[in-house]
C-alpha cells in the first residue's frame, strides 16, 4: 500500500491537486465550500431531525407545524445553497484577483444570480412570488459561472478604470458605491441578454439555468438498460467532481422510470407475491448513492473520523459520520472538499459503477428483490431497502456495500490525509522557526 502512496501515479495526481490548489479560481472555491460547513451542517441536522421524527419513528406527520419547524432551516440553508455560495465565491474570487473592494463583487454576483435563478410570476391572489427552485444545488455550476464573469467584468473595470470616480473628500465606503455602478450595469446586461435569449428561443420554456440542465439530461433519456443505468450514474458522479448537481440531472431521467417500475412490481406483488416482481434495471441507480449518499462516500467519513492524521480530515469526517448514514454527503463533499480534486473525485466516480455491480450481484443471486412499495423519504441507510420490499437482505446489503466501497476509497482518501498532514505539520514547523 505504502507503494501506491508513492507511485508516479499517485505523485504526479497530488502535484496536479497541488496546482490546481493554486489557481486563483480554484482554491477561492475550495475556500467558499469549506466556510460554508456550519450552514451545510445545520441542514445537514435538520433534514436528519425531520427524518427520524417522522419516517422512522411517527411522532409528527409532513404537513404538521413541527414538521415545518424543524424543516425551516433546511430551507434556508441546503435548500439556498447556491445563493450561500455565490456570495462566498464572488468574495473569495474578488480578493483572490485583487480587487478592493470584494464586498461589491460578492453582491453583484448575488444580484445577477438572482435575475437569472429568481424568476418573479403573479399568482392568482395577486401577490408577486419568486421561483426558488433553482436557489439549492442544482443550480450550484451556474453560481460558479455567474462569479466568474462577474469578478472579470470587475475586474477589467478597474484595470482600466471603466468606473464613476468620485473625489477624495467623499467618504470611502461611498467612492465604493459608485464605483460599482458601471460594472454591476455591464453585467446584468449580459445577464440579463444571455436570459432573454434563451428563454425567447424556447418559447417561455427554458431559462438559462433549467435550459442548461436540460441539455444534460437530454441524452441520458435514452439510457434504460443496466448498462445505460450505470453509465448515467457514472455521469451523474463525474458532474459532482465540477459542481454540477449530478444527482439531480440522473434523477430527472430516472425517477419516473423508477415510480412507474415500482408501480407494476406492486401490481404484480398483489396478484402473485414476492414470486412475481421483476427485476428493472432501473433498480441499479442504487449504486448511485446508497452507501454514504452520491459517491458513496460513508467508508471515506468512517476513515476520515477515527483514522486520519490532519486535523482539517478528521474535523471534516467526524461532521460527516451522522450526515454520511442518513445519505447526505454534502458535510464530506464540501468539507474536503471533493469538487475540482482530482485525489478524490476518482475514488467517488470509481465507487459508483462499482456499487452498481454489487447491487447487480445482489438482485442476480435473489438475495435481493424488486421494490414494489414507494418510498421517497430520507432514511438512513438500509431502511429504504427494508421498507420498499419487506426483505432483510434489502437492509443488510446497504451496509455490506460498505466493505467494496472502502477498498476503493482507501488509498486515495490516505493519500489525500497524507498530503494534508504534511502541509499541516510544515505550516506548524514555519511558525515555531518563526517564533523562535
Amino acid at each position: 500500500m505504502e507503494g501506491f502512496f508513492n507511485s508516479k501515479f499517485m505523485i504526479t495526481l497530488q502535484k496536479f491537486g497541488q496546482a490546481l490548489g493554486r489557481n486563483k479560481y480554484l482554491s477561492a472555491l475550495q475556500a467558499t465550500m469549506q466556510t460554508l460547513m456550519a450552514i451545510i451542517m445545520v441542514g445537514a441536522i435538520s433534514q436528519i431531525l425531520c427524518s427520524v421524527g417522522c419516517n422512522i419513528f411517527g411522532w409528527f406527520s409532513a404537513d404538521s407545524e413541527i414538521y415545518q419547524v424543524l424543516y425551516m432551516p433546511y430551507n434556508f440553508t441546503m435548500n439556498m445553497l447556491s445563493l450561500w455560495v455565490v456570495l462566498f465565491l464572488g468574495y473569495n474570487y474578488a480578493r483572490n484577483i485583487d480587487i478592493k473592494t470584494p464586498v461589491i463583487t460578492a453582491s453583484e454576483c448575488l444580484f445577477c444570480y438572482l435575475l437569472i435563478a429568481g424568476a418573479l410570476s403573479t399568482n392568482e391572489a395577486g401577490t408577486v412570488v419568486m421561483d426558488t427552485t433553482y436557489f439549492s444545488a442544482s443550480g450550484m455550476f451556474m453560481g460558479f459561472l455567474t462569479c466568474f464573469i462577474v469578478a472579470q467584468i470587475d475586474k477589467m473595470c478597474v484595470d482600466r478604470k471603466i468606473y464613476i470616480r468620485m473625489p477624495d473628500i467623499v467618504p470611502q465606503f461611498l467612492q465604493d458605491g459608485f464605483a460599482g455602478i458601471v460594472p454591476l450595469l455591464f453585467n446584468v446586461i449580459i445577464f440579463q441578454v444571455l436570459n432573454t435569449t434563451v428563454t425567447t428561443l424556447t418559447g417561455g420554456a427554458f431559462t438559462l439555468i433549467s435550459g442548461f440542465i436540460a441539455l444534460l439530461a437530454a441524452p441520458l433519456a435514452g439510457l434504460t438498460s443496466a448498462p445505460g443505468i450505470v453509465v448515467i450514474c457514472t455521469f451523474a458522479g463525474v458532474l459532482w467532481c465540477f459542481g454540477i448537481h449530478g444527482a439531480l440531472i440522473a434523477m430527472t431521467t430516472l425517477m419516473p422510470i423508477g415510480i412507474q417500475t415500482t408501480a407494476q412490481n406492486y401490481a404484480a406483488f398483489q396478484s402473485g407475491g414476492t414470486a412475481a416482481l421483476v427485476f428493472y434495471p432501473v433498480a441499479l441507480a442504487a449504486g448511485l448513492s446508497y452507501c454514504g449518499g452520491s459517491g458513496n462516500t460513508f467508508p471515506a467519513a468512517i476513515y476520515a473520523a477515527f483514522f486520519a492524521k490532519s486535523e482539517q480530515v478528521k474535523a471534516v469526517g467526524k461532521a460527516s459520520i451522522v450526515p454520511g448514514w442518513f445519505n447526505i454527503n454534502e458535510p464530506m463533499t464540501f468539507g474536503l472538499p471533493i469538487m475540482y480534486n482530482p485525489i478524490l473525485c476518482i475514488p467517488y466516480i470509481l465507487c459508483i459503477p462499482l456499487n452498481c455491480l454489487f447491487y447487480w450481484i445482489g438482485y442476480a443471486t435473489g438475495l435481493l428483490i424488486p421494490g414494489y412499495i414507494m418510498i421517497s423519504a430520507l432514511l438512513p441507510m438500509g431502511f429504504a431497502g427494508y421498507l420498499s420490499t419487506l426483505n432483510i437482505w434489502n437492509f443488510l446489503w446497504d451496509y455490506f456495500s460498505v466493505i467494496p466501497m472502502g477498498l476503493i476509497w482507501l488509498p486515495f482518501i490516505r493519500a489525500y490525509d497524507k498530503q494534508l498532514y504534511d502541509k499541516e505539520q510544515a505550516e506548524l514547523a514555519a511558525e515555531a522557526s518563526a517564533e523562535a
